[in-house]
């Protein structure tokens, strides 16, 4: 609580956190109305989150919220959990608050079990595709509300979907039946009766959601673009045009000022005082922010469940980039992040933000930027960046009621263009084709498919392309070649002429996992049959992982049965500990053959004429044993 209490900079904390909470009051109203909660869950979530963050935080300047890559996996889980309760959105509030809830509450874990510090081990590529798939995702999908049309009030569209309404009602109707153990094949006569009470308006409002779920997404937005161009709203379109127009072009004239904020007083003044004829954004409640207590009362597990990896997903995402703000925040103040705390606060934040009813956020990178530049120097900055939005609602909530739903529009716009990640995209032609694919196949799959699971496909695939190469590397640089094929180490040099047709020389250099033990598997095959003793050198040999250790037990196996002596040159702690498990020592291969150098070991070779008879009975008692 130190930083807390510290006063020493609260001039430039206030400062920077009143800049701070004014850059973010458009963006968390756009954001809000992207998520499809509407402009308060943005707000509410800019306000909660960004006040625990920065209370329980390790990063101390920096600004939290909403963000474009948490608010478009938040649209996901919106859209889907809406569709499951038949398009009611009031319904399936707080089974979506839930897992928000549950997101919240996984950062904390995250942060808890220290995995802060693993987060950089995310490949680039896998970032890359993402942040331009989420610019991809804003930019379509906000052709549709720019210029004016949304697909469930176009009815020529939504009767299309009349035939699936009924077909869903009835659907619901049998399910209900059988869940109340009235449902009987031989009698339909409750069934019938229910069908009868449906209304024209029960189907309506079913095929509305249907025609909302038909044109959700990019690849929705893009099957209904010849509908929304043949019935283009033009007042809608010129206030968003206009919006993107004084937002790049107040940013040539200054960057003191937020243009996302002039562009919404100028635009928004202009087409209410003129009296224009424009679609407002959803009416934001007035008062202080309540608690949903429907996310504990109405709880089933059942409408969760399905949400889980997708919760898990939010949770990485917002560690993601939080700690990458973080790593910007520090490069600027010259400071030091904690990481895990960092997650810690991010997860208390968004888990408060989701009783209250607000979306999920992050650290956010220009926020965080412009509070630092305005003097914000403490966690103070953040906390009165929130207070700023809380004192807003409270205040201006009718007035900010009258914002156009275009000029939002015309904001995610910008911000879709502004997160797409340019310097990847620019990179493709020089950088290795494995990861241009990885970062193609994100940006593809995310675009069209599914966010949540397109990271996890581009994570595997990093991950596999990672380790053949590895495999690749370490395979090169210890080639299964005899003495007289293989560059000679230093002390090798002198290796006497009369025992190179006896001995045969094996180095391990680099790991040995599962990525490189095809290669060193055909050692055996490689062996001269004039060797009678093999030097295995593994001074070089950090690693072994259960696959690389059963390989070599194999081999091993092999050679001493072959009558063999196997030698094993300064064994490293982590590989010789693995050997030992499994009792190839001493069991197979005895203590007096493991040598801290390469001239004791010629020297043993030199003395030996006698069999081991252990090393005999050991491979007869494993013979036994399969």
């Amino acid at each position: 609580m130190k930083n807390i209490l510290n006063v020493k900079h609260i001039k430039g904390d206030v400062f920077g956190g009143i800049t701070a909470g004014i850059v973010a009051l458009p963006l968390a109203l756009a954001f809000g109305v992207s998520s499809g909660l509407g402009p308060s869950a943005g707000l509410y979530g800019a306000i909660f989150v960004g006040f625990f963050a920065a209370l329980f935080g390790g990063t101390n300047t920096q600004i939290s919220g909403p963000t474009a890559p948490m608010t478009a996996i938040s649209m996901v889980v919106v859209a889907g959990i809406v569709m499951a309760f038949d398009g009611d959105i009031s319904k399936a509030l707080p089974a979506i608050l839930t897992v928000f809830l549950l997101a919240g509450i996984m950062q904390v874990g995250l942060g808890f079990i220290g995995l802060g510090k693993y987060i950089k081990y995310i490949p680039y590529p896998v970032v890359s595709g993402f942040m331009t798939a989420i610019g991809v995702i804003i930019l379509v999908t906000q052709i549709l509300p720019s210029v004016g049309y949304y697909p469930k009030e176009d009815m020529a569209f939504v009767n299309q979907f009349k035939p699936y309404a009924e077909e869903s009602i009835l659907d619901n109707i049998l399910k209900d039946e059988a869940g109340e153990g009235i449902l009987v094949l031989e009698d339909f006569k409750e069934t019938i009766s229910r069908a009868g009470d449906i209304t024209s308006t029960q189907i309506l409002k079913e095929s509305q959601a249907l025609a909302s779920q038909e044109a959700s997404g990019v690849i929705g937005a893009l099957k209904v673009l010849p509908n929304a161009f043949s019935a283009i709203n033009y007042l809608e379109l010129i206030l968003a045009l206009s919006t993107v127009f004084v937002i790049y072009g107040f940013k040539r004239i200054t960057s003191k000022v937020p243009s996302e904020l002039v562009a919404l007083l100028l635009v928004s003044g202009i087409a209410y005082g003129f009296g224009l004829n424009y679609r407002p954004i959803e009416e934001i409640p007035s008062g202080l922010p309540v608690p949903n207590f429907a996310i504990f009362t109405d709880f089933t597990l059942s409408s969760v469940t399905p949400y889980f990896f997708t919760a898990l997903t939010l949770a990485l995402l917002g560690a993601i980039d939080s700690l990458l703000t973080a790593v910007v925040a520090d490069n600027m103040t010259k400071t030091k992040h904690k990481p895990n705390k960092e997650l810690i606060g991010q997860g208390i934040g968004n888990s408060i933000a989701a009783v209250f009813g607000g979306i999920p956020g992050a650290g956010a990178t220009i926020r965080t930027v412009v509070n630092i530049n305005a003097g914000g120097k403490t966690r103070i900055s953040g906390m009165i960046a929130a207070i700023l939005l809380l004192f807003i609602l409270l205040a201006l909530g009718p007035v900010a009621s009258q914002i156009p739903a275009a000029v939002l529009s015309g904001i995610l716009i910008t911000v879709g263009i502004g997160v797409m990640d340019y310097k990847g995209l620019k990179a493709i032609p020089y950088m290795p084709r494995p990861e241009v694919i990885i970062m193609l196949v994100v940006l593809v799959l995310s675009s069209i498919w599914n966010l949540v699971y397109a990271v996890g496909i581009g994570l595997v695939i990093a991950s596999l392309m990672f380790m053949k190469k590895m495999g690749d590397l370490t395979a090169k640089d210890s080639d299964v070649k005899p003495l007289s094929q293989e560059k000679a180490w230093a002390d090798e040099i002198d290796f006497p002429e009369s025992l190179k047709e006896d001995v045969f020389i094996k180095h391990i250099k680099g790991p040995l996992f599962f990525g490189s033990t095809s290669d060193f598997q055909q050692l055996s095959k490689q062996i001269p049959e004039t060797a009678t003793s093999v030097i295995i050198r593994m001074e070089r040999m950090q690693y072994m992982d259960q696959s690389g250790l059963y390989a070599m037990e194999d081999i091993l196996i092999d050679l001493v049965k072959a009558g063999k002596n196997v030698l094993l040159i300064n064994i490293m702690e982590q590989p010789k500990y693995m050997l030992e498990r499994i009792d190839i020592i001493p069991g197979l291969i005895p203590q007096t053959q493991l040598f801290d150098n390469f001239n004791d070991a010629l020297l043993w070779i030199k003395n030996d004429e006698e069999k081991n008879t252990k090393i005999l009975e050991y491979l007869n008692k494993r013979t036994t044993k399969k």
